[in-house]
């Protein structure tokens, strides 16, 4: 075994500490660059150890305006499902506040986040998804991105759920317009928001396997038929070396 293979590193799924604040999220380690395994690398970049990880809990104080806003909503949602309850972690990173939220409390969270007078992130840019096929039980992130229009600040609320049990609660309710985004995150990455008015695919096919945007989706695509001509996968392609 080779000096750089033997080189040590977290497991996933652990949390390890960095030179100062916030923890890190091991979510992947991999070895060399561009695929090959064995003798088949010759690029000089197989020992090659790549720690991947994810920003975890930070720890007070946030710093600015971050201290404000999460005591706002601790001691709103304390007079209901209670801020612990609701609220997993909250990670500063880059300059950005993000609440992780538990998911059966996401309604909850959004209105709070929407109604107090001094919170009032009343406009959402959207619902996106995101996809960490090796985070355990946390392999489908919903990710939305509020704004304050009243106090000119933005956050970012984001919901961790297992693959196979892909549920999270719409928020049309509080935010109508993410009524498409929900769609498209529903059909592109395969996570069912729960009492979304409509829910359905928005761009692929009803009868469509897959969800494109995972990670675990074949690059090579399918064949394309265009004007009787069919144009094979990319990986089927013929190469010029």
């Amino acid at each position: 075994m080779s000096e750089e293979n033997s080189i040590q590193t977290p497991p996933r799924g652990t949390v390890v500490k960095a030179d100062g604040p916030p923890l890190l999220e091991v979510v992947d380690v991999r070895h060399g660059m561009f695929g090959p395994a064995g003798s088949g690398d010759t690029s000089g970049y197989g020992g090659l150890v790549t720690t991947v990880v994810l920003p975890g809990p930070s720890q007070r104080p946030y710093g600015g305006w971050f201290d404000e806003v999460v005591d706002v909503l601790a001691e709103v949602l304390d007079e209901g499902p209670g801020y612990d309850a609701a609220v997993e972690a909250v990670v500063i990173d880059r300059g950005e506040l993000t609440l992780h939220v538990v998911a059966e409390h996401l309604v909850t969270v959004c209105q709070a986040l929407r109604d107090d007078p001094d919170l009032r992130f009343e406009l959402s840019l959207g619902v996106s998804g995101v996809h960490y096929p090796l985070d355990e039980h946390r392999e489908l992130h919903s990710v939305m991105h509020l704004v304050s229009v009243t106090h000119g600040r933005r956050l970012r609320v984001e919901v961790s759920v297992d693959d196979a049990d892909p549920h999270i609660p719409s928020t049309t309710s509080v935010y109508p317009t993410n009524d498409w985004h929900e769609r498209e995150t529903f059909d592109f990455f395969g996570i069912v928001f729960d009492g979304h008015p409509g829910l359905s695919r928005i761009l692929m096919p009803d009868d469509w396997a897959g969800h494109p945007q995972r990670k675990d989706y074949p690059l090579s695509g399918i064949p394309v038929e265009f004007k009787g001509a069919t144009v094979p996968p990319a990986d089927e392609r013929r190469a010029y070396r």
